[in-house]
């Protein structure tokens, strides 16, 4: 009864039980950035299973999509924390003067990749920037690509819009694609039989954080206890979700999001844990939602040589706190659940 977990749950029993021995439960609306899907995981386990309620809160999880941009209602107040995606997003809301924060990192590796047909000499990360055509989205030619091309050498004679169908791609075995390393080569599997090479760009260099938790300065500053509450139980969902049992998150995510089917959830489950995704780098010592500054500086770093921003565009002192991270929260429950 002395493990980590224990101490912490009765740290906030005491802060939030009333004399009646029930619970005060605070309100939190927290929105995602898309529809949900395993890479949401974490946080629909950390409601299935009542750890959010254990802590004290009352969560209401508002998915995003297509046609639904949950990030304006951060700074209005509408919703109390946001599922983001990488840091640039980030550095824009600093940039411009939006008064939010991140709070925790669950990803510790972007799942941004480049995917290649087998055997086809792509082998090395290196091999691509002879490819052609590359598939790369809108978004993707003015974020990343522009760091492939300052970092390792792409040209953009290269390029063809990525216009989200895996059509062209399988149609060119000499094609490179841009995707989601979580998603896509479940999809390709299940459509053309074969699993792509998967060059994740975090394993060569794209050094941001993603699935980031945002919340508002000013909430940060006011109720740092609620904010705390939200982040522990986040990361104690997302190892119960990754190590343990759950069967009753992926009936949420299935009932939010019908798209997501058992074997879209299984494939994404088993490569965010071949790939590292979530649960490596610095949150093997201090826990997932590990934050550095240092890793924060050395990506904008890299996005100011990419021509992405100028030195000085962006006071990295706003952009995150580690204020509520790096404590080894959940790494307990992870052993208890056999996992070394």
């Amino acid at each position: 009864m002395n493990n980590r977990f224990v101490v912490h749950f009765l740290a906030y029993a005491g802060m939030f039980a009333c004399a009646s021995g029930s619970f005060a439960q605070d309100k939190v609306v927290f929105a995602t950035n898309w529809k949900a899907q395993a890479g949401h995981g974490g946080f629909y386990q950390a409601l299935a299973d009542g750890t959010y309620k254990r802590m004290g809160l009352d969560v209401e999880i508002q998915q995003g999509g297509p046609q639904v941009n949950n990030r304006p209602q951060l700074p209005t107040g509408k919703i109390d924390f946001l599922m983001a995606g990488n840091l640039l997003l980030s550095f824009d809301n600093v940039k411009n003067g939006v008064p939010t924060v991140v709070v925790a990192a669950i990803f510790q590796k972007d799942p941004q990749a480049i995917f290649a047909h087998p055997g086809q000499g792509y082998d090395k990360f290196s091999d691509l920037t002879k490819a052609s055509p590359a598939f790369i989205s809108k978004d993707g030619q003015f974020s990343f690509w522009q760091w492939m091309k300052a970092e390792h050498g792409f040209k953009d004679e290269q390029l063809k819009p990525y216009v989200f169908n895996v059509g062209p791609f399988l149609a060119d075995k000499k094609s490179v694609q841009q995707g989601y390393s979580i998603s896509e080569p479940v999809s390709i599997k299940a459509q053309a039989g074969f699993d792509p090479v998967v060059h994740l760009l975090a394993d060569n260099g794209f050094s941001t954080y993603s699935t980031t938790i945002e919340t508002r300065a000013d909430l940060v500053r006011d109720k740092p206890a609620l904010v705390q509450k939200f982040v522990d139980a986040s990361l104690i969902g997302w190892y119960n979700y990754l190590y343990g049992d759950n069967k009753a998150a992926n009936e949420m995510i299935k009932k939010a999001n019908p798209e997501s089917t058992d074997a879209n959830i299984a494939g994404s489950i088993e490569l965010m844990k071949k790939l590292g995704i979530v649960d490596s780098g610095d949150a093997l010592q201090n826990g997932i939602g590990a934050m550095t500054t240092a890793r924060v500086k050395d990506f904008y770093d890299k996005m100011v040589r990419a021509g992405l921003y100028k030195p000085g565009d962006v006071d990295l002192s706003k952009v995150l706190t580690t204020q509520f991270v790096n404590k080894k929260v959940g790494l307990d429950v992870k052993q208890k659940l056999g996992v070394k």
